[in-house]
């Protein structure tokens, strides 16, 4: 099933975002479901049940409530984006089961790097260590519109983790976070990106590579 991969490089986060609603307003029963790799300049989102109280003070940074789910995040140069913009029904997949396919596609890619990471219990997204029980380094969030979900996840590559301390990541106090730089690992965005759809071409049609 094909699953074409985009290049985008560096995007406005609300550009980003409309775009993704067009394609998914556009898209027809064989419309290519397709992944977008982007970074963004630095920005807070809030997801649609985000509390404003997750963000404790003004540090100069926008703020931009989404439509995707989760709390609170932060986006900024160095941070992998990658939006999957995927027909749930035509690939028989659950939202849930979507959840679980990302962060296995995220932990591999790391596995194969050397960095053990896993699941959280009750918290989506990948953190470190063989249980979980370490800090965060990638988030997840989607939206589901007709049967397709647009948003997806970001991964911490080599960027400046300062702006986490402005909010409460995901919605939890003194959650940390870490990059996949400051654990050692050497690639940069790009190369992490390429890594990344990978695992989750794997993940989801489990054959193929995506197309340019």
């Amino acid at each position: 099933m094909e699953m074409r991969l985009r290049r985008l490089g560096q995007t406005d986060y609300l550009a980003a975002w409309e775009a993704m609603r067009a394609f998914t307003r556009a898209r027809a029963s064989d419309t290519p479901d397709e992944l977008w790799l982007t970074e963004h300049p630095p920005v807070f989102t809030l997801g649609v049940a985000g509390r404003p109280e997750h963000i404790l003070r003004d540090v100069g940074i926008p703020v931009l409530r989404t439509d995707r789910g989760g709390q609170v995040t932060y986006h900024g140069p160095g941070q992998l984006i990658l939006y999957l913009l995927l027909d749930l029904r035509r690939r028989h997949l659950k939202v849930a089961e979507m959840v679980q396919g990302m962060e296995a596609a995220i932990i591999r890619m790391l596995g194969d790097a050397g960095l053990p990471t896993q699941r959280r219990a009750g918290a989506p997204g990948v953190y470190l260590g063989a249980e979980g029980n370490g800090a965060k380094i990638a988030a997840l969030g989607l939206k589901v519109s007709r049967g397709c979900t647009y948003h997806g996840l970001s991964l911490n590559v080599d960027m400046d983790l300062a702006p986490f301390a402005a909010i409460h990541p995901c919605g939890y106090p003194g959650l940390a976070v870490t990059s996949t730089r400051a654990q050692g690992l050497a690639f940069d965005v790009a190369e992490a990106g390429e890594r990344l759809a990978r695992q989750l071409i794997r993940e989801f049609s489990g054959k193929g590579a995506p197309h340019a």
